[in-house]
């Protein structure tokens, strides 16, 4: 019977894809899965776990989680790109919407006017000029990301009547397939902040985007951008956006990630990590997470894993053997020696590498012994063995 240990509180949709043979709590000792949103896992003692195969994050972002330690301890961490996809959609549009408009400023001043009685009305109209704003048709969005998430809001907007440009220099094929025609596509960020209106920023944080958006990139910006940052808070230096707000570069900052030198400052507007609390993207995470950690303990399959490849293969043999190894010379011919000096036929096999790491998966027409496995697991850079 597997365990699976919940860090966190997980949608109970989880439930209907967890087998009922399972044990699955958050109270766990020596689990073969986790499943996880925020807690962080980079003080987790994995060497006191060592039946630990796999970790699911229900949700994009695993940030903390550490998977290159993960990886060397041939643990494979999954996440779900996508299935907050929507959630976080619908919060960008709204943001380019409070952008341009002073919709939040006019509703909290409204609530002012208590004291103004039979004089309510007339103050309203009296004072409704300083909230004058602008409409985003016709108005063009540069689109830093075209991922998931990125290419909805490129093509959301499109429809609402701006003009998009999108900038993504890894996008896939298939992430091409799913933006909007209409979409321009450039290859540097400078277009994107010399011609665009609305700024929204869809990418991984990493050494390359941190703080992307800065005095010199702002520099080239027009006048009264709007910024969207509901990837991550570090991409954006804080510091270079407010003086941007003070020279009115800048019109307004909305972001998904509140810090203290952001509060209480005039035209940046901070929401409390909204973008995937909803009901809908919770159910949709806790699925695609289960799903995945499930396959893998049972079957091996490895699909959205941030660490080691994707490796998928539908079980068509008697056995099944998986290894995680490094990504090296002539390992997988000493793995596959080692099978047929055991007199195993291989029915079928499937190898794939991600950077350091590649992953095998061999369907056996019969059962391997355990010294097979041991042959296979003591050969060097092999990480971990499964017979399943």
């Amino acid at each position: 019977m597997a365990k699976i240990l919940k860090l966190n509180a997980i949608s109970p949709v989880a439930n209907k894809v967890i087998p009922s043979s399972y044990s699955y709590s958050d109270s766990e000792k020596d689990p073969e899965g986790i499943m996880v949103r925020s807690a962080a896992m980079k003080e987790y003692d994995f060497a006191a776990n060592p039946s630990l195969l796999a970790i699911a994050r229900a949700g994009a972002g695993v940030n903390n989680i550490p998977c290159d330690v993960c990886a060397e301890k041939g643990i494979v961490v999954f996440n779900t790109p996508g299935a907050n996809a929507n959630a976080v959609k619908e919060l960008v549009l709204c943001q380019l919407f409070l952008g341009g408009r002073k919709i939040t400023d006019g509703a909290a001043w409204i609530q002012s006017l208590g004291n103004e009685g039979a004089n309510f009305s007339k103050a309203v109209e009296k004072g409704k000029s300083k909230f004058v704003g602008r409409e985003i048709m016709g108005k063009t969005l540069g689109v830093i990301g075209l991922g998931a998430i990125g290419a909805m809001v490129a093509n959301a907007a499109v429809e609402l009547g701006m003009s998009v440009m999108g900038y993504d220099p890894f996008i896939s094929v298939n992430a091409a397939w799913r933006v909007d025609h209409r979409v321009k596509h450039v290859y540097d960020t400078a277009e994107i902040f010399k011609n665009c209106d609305y700024i929204t920023l869809h990418v991984p944080l990493t050494n390359d985007t941190r703080e992307i958006i800065n005095k010199d990139s702002l520099a080239m910006c027009k006048d009264g951008v709007v910024i969207v940052n509901d990837a991550r808070g570090e991409l954006v230096n804080n510091a270079d956006v407010l003086a941007a707000i003070e020279s009115g570069k800048v019109g307004r900052y909305l972001t998904d990630f509140g810090a203290l030198d952001l509060l209480g400052k005039e035209n940046v507007i901070i929401f409390p990590h909204l973008g995937a609390s909803t009901p809908e993207a919770e159910d949709n995470c806790a699925y695609m997470a289960a799903s995945e950690l499930v396959d893998y303990i049972e079957n091996g399959n490895i699909a959205n894993s941030v660490n080691y490849p994707a490796c998928t293969m539908p079980r068509s043999a008697a056995a099944r053997v998986t290894v995680l190894h490094r990504n090296v010379k002539e390992i997988l011919s000493k793995i596959l020696a080692a099978v047929s000096a055991e007199g195993i036929n291989i029915a079928n096999m499937q190898d794939t590498s991600k950077g350091e790491y590649a992953y095998l998966i061999l369907e056996l027409d019969s059962k391997p012994s355990d010294k097979l496995i041991a042959d296979i697991a003591a050969i060097d850079d092999v990480i971990r063995v499964r017979s399943l």
